[in-house]
């Protein structure tokens, strides 16, 4: 097709001539129309828009979204299908529909959105369309929106006002009349609620509910993240008020209820900043050789009955958020850091699960019930590593006897095909007012994975007990955590990459796998790719959720697996605790689609405040490297667009940009099936994995970015072997968006929380 014709003088591309004329037959199922109808249908006059109406035409009866029945004649052809699905938006402002009614995506542009934005359940209609062609469609209705309100800076002038909204979950400036600015002033971080959108507008209305601050205010940009992820601030009044009706005085009756372990040694191990302990450990050597120990969890389902004010708000939670500076917890604080957690020194109702284990760890009797208990001492990690290490002091015996158990345990796990990914987490040392002063890692010790074990095992055995019946027996309805099997798709993909550095990954069966995955992580410990390959293979993998359906953990090499080790910040472990006490009473199975709607809700809420975690720490990072502008530093690219690569730095893993715009001795392109953007004359090479040093060029705040130029002469001149500038390019799959190829963010986790 002659340029002329690709866009009208009236300004109307191909793309969206398609949709509108698609909409013209969709108002109007039953009429027939020929161009000229069409034409004035649309209000085109412009020759060359007349002619690309009917080539149109007939693109879309050959796809067969069209029928002809008399020559020059067109009416719709009754094969689209409306579906409904959840919109999932692209950087350029078009969207994928993703439905359980396809099996693939259902493409739609941006024309066809209908003001429907990221996460908004809707209905849409799929056009027919050849087999070689991505399905597409549009929104004929939203359903449910997904959110309605949004961050971002105010822009106050004299007539109007505007939210420039941070980050991209809101494509469009809010526009926002001044007599509903609510107080909120020009260059202010505010939080914004749509209260309108004209179906022919393009920027919805809305007011200022609430204003943050000022940009790049500790406290103003921790209470935008929390806005960004709709956490809450604080808890409703009633939910206080049931807490703090509940008696912290212990009921006689109730101790007489359960058994008591009060005259066992016992302790925890937390990290040194904790203040809600819900595990507890207790060790008492056996007669017959084997070992007692006891894994004593915080019984909240005593104090949070269902269906209350407290269930209620739980459940919304659904879990506690680790920010950087602080906790958004799940439970007010009477009863996370009070009534539930095991306090030294203070009796305390749990939920058990006891094991006796031979000198190897396997376990020979196992016992769950309710109990009473005492610690006699908390524990930081720390103190019980130095204990493992050679140190004194109290209950050394007990906790050397649990080391070395554990260590069997663990043992054990890996030669059944568990994955080890030990990972460090970044950390921050902060000053009163936020401010990070360090950056550091903390990595996993025998103390963490001593607690790590005795968790692994309560959380397996737990659902053993349900899930694992006899011939011929149905199983009853319980919440499992499970891990499915790695993505072949992914994996393959992963293998070749690693090929590029020498490594080999033998995947033939499930444990041969992971045993596999293992040997590889052993090899590039101490390598320059050690932890782009890390970062690669957890991407490879599923992620892992609740559901009703077993069907095993794939990381861990487990048949049956349950959360019930920290229901003070985790709602699955309270239900777990509820289902295992019902049948152990000889209840009958709990209502299968309940759960698995509560199993849903949880899943989404752990993703939604993993996101908001590492919001918070890359903010700190930016912050941290705010101060360090011009400074050079070692990092490694873990990323390569369309638009530049990514570096993140080894000492404190914040992330940047070198943009396209700082390659001034060439002119790049991205290689997308070789990791790597390529140089188009001289053939340098910048690929994924590659070890560069930066300058720290621009830190923006506000957007949690930074942007980095090339240090010196700091070039990757490799090239690898299949590298072919200028002929291996590909475009991406999605045509509307700019492919990346990153390395994913582990979940930031809590030292020793199992998953």
């Amino acid at each position: 097709m002659p340029k002329k014709y690709q866009k009208s003088e009236a300004g109307v591309g191909k793309r969206e001539l398609r949709s509108r004329l698609l909409a013209v037959f969709q108002e109007n199922p039953s009429r027939r129309y020929n161009y000229k109808q069409l034409s004035r249908q649309m209000g085109i006059t412009n020759t060359g828009s007349k002619r690309l109406i009917i080539e149109m035409l007939d693109e879309l009866t050959r796809e067969g979204a069209l029928s002809e029945p008399v020559t020059g004649t067109f009416a719709l052809k009754l094969t689209s299908v409306h579906v409904i699905g959840t919109i999932d938006l692209t950087a350029k402002g078009t969207a994928y529909l993703v439905t359980d009614d396809m099996e693939e995506d259902v493409f739609i542009p941006q024309v066809g959105l209908k003001h429907a934005l990221n996460g908004d359940k809707v209905k849409a209609v799929v056009y027919a369309r050849d087999k070689r062609r991505r399905p597409e469609g549009e929104v004929v209705e939203i359903l449910e929106r997904k959110r309605d309100t949004f961050v971002g800076v105010l822009q106050v002038s004299r007539h109007h006002a505007f939210l420039l909204p941070s980050g991209k979950r809101l494509p469009y400036d809010v526009f926002v009349p001044l007599d509903e600015l609510n107080g909120a002033k020009n260059g202010e971080k505010v939080v914004v609620k749509i209260t309108e959108w004209p179906e022919h507008q393009k920027n919805p209305v809305g007011t200022v509910l609430e204003v943050l601050g000022m940009p790049g205010n500790n406290d103003t940009e921790m209470n935008a993240i929390m806005a960004e992820f709709e956490l809450p601030v604080s808890f409703p009044a009633a939910v206080e008020k049931a807490a703090g009706k509940i008696k912290e005085e212990i009921d006689p009756a109730e101790v007489a209820r359960r058994r008591d372990f009060r005259g066992v040694p016992t302790f925890t191990i937390d990290p040194a900043d904790a203040k809600d302990f819900d595990d507890a450990l207790s060790f008492r050597p056996l007669g017959n050789g084997n070992s007692e120990v006891g894994v004593h969890i915080a019984d909240v389902s005593h104090y949070v009955t269902a269906d209350t004010p407290l269930d209620r708000e739980a459940y919304q939670r659904a879990t506690s958020v680790y920010l950087v500076d602080r906790t958004i917890p799940m439970l007010p604080e009477r009863l996370s850091n009070g009534l539930c957690s095991l306090r030294p020194d203070e009796d305390k109702l749990c939920f058990s699960a006891v094991f006796e284990l031979n000198a190897r760890g396997a376990v020979v009797k196992r016992w769950f019930g309710r109990t009473v208990i005492r610690s006699l001492r908390r524990f930081s990690y720390e103190e019980a590593q130095a204990i493992i290490e050679g140190g004194s002091g109290d209950f050394q015996r007990e906790i050397l006897a649990l080391d070395t158990l554990a260590r069997g345990l663990r043992e054990e796990r890996f030669k059944n095909g568990a994955l080890d990914f030990n990972r460090p987490e970044v950390r921050f040392d902060i000053d009163a007012n936020g401010k990070p002063l360090r950056a550091f890692f903390k990595y996993a010790k025998e103390a963490n994975k001593l607690i790590e074990e005795f968790m692994l095992l309560a959380n397996r055995e737990v659902a053993e007990r349900v899930g694992k019946v006899k011939e011929g027996e149905k199983a009853k309805t319980f919440v499992y955590r499970v891990h499915e099997d790695p993505d072949p798709t992914k994996l393959a993909t992963f293998t070749r990459f690693i090929a590029k550095f020498g490594y080999r990954l033998r995947s033939t069966t499930s444990r041969g796998l992971s045993t596999s995955m293992n040997k590889l992580m052993e090899e590039v410990k101490g390598r320059p790719e050690q932890n782009m390959i890390e970062t690669l293979a957890l991407r490879s993998m599923a992620k892992a959720a609740y559901t009703v359906e077993n069907v095993g953990h794939y990381g861990l090499a487990f048949d049956y697996y349950a959360h019930f080790t920290s229901p003070i910040r985790r709602y699955p472990d309270v239900m777990t605790h509820r289902l295992l006490q019902r049948y152990l009473d000889g209840g009958r199975s709990a209502n299968t689609d309940a759960c698995e709607e509560r199993c849903k809700h949880c899943s989404e809420m752990e993703q939604l405040a993993a996101n908001a975690e590492r919001a918070s720490i890359k903010y700190k990072q930016v912050e941290f490297m705010a101060d360090r502008l011009g400074e050079t530093f070692h990092g490694t690219i873990s990323g390569v667009t369309q638009w530049g690569f990514y570096v993140e730095l080894a000492e404190s893993l914040a992330e940047g940009l070198v943009s396209m715009t700082e390659l001034e001795d060439d002119y790049y392109e991205l290689d997308e099936e070789n990791y790597c953007i390529v140089g188009r004359n001289h053939r340098k090479v910048y690929q994924l994995g590659d070890q560069i040093a930066v300058r720290v060029a621009r830190a923006n705040l506000v957007e949690r970015q930074l942007d980095f130029a090339l240090a010196g002469n700091e070039r990757s001149e490799r090239q690898t072997p299949e590298s072919r500038p200028g002929r291996n390019l590909r475009r991406a799959r999605r045509g509307d968006d700019k492919k990346t190829f990153r390395q994913q963010k582990p979940k930031r986790g809590r030292g020793r929380r199992p998953n």
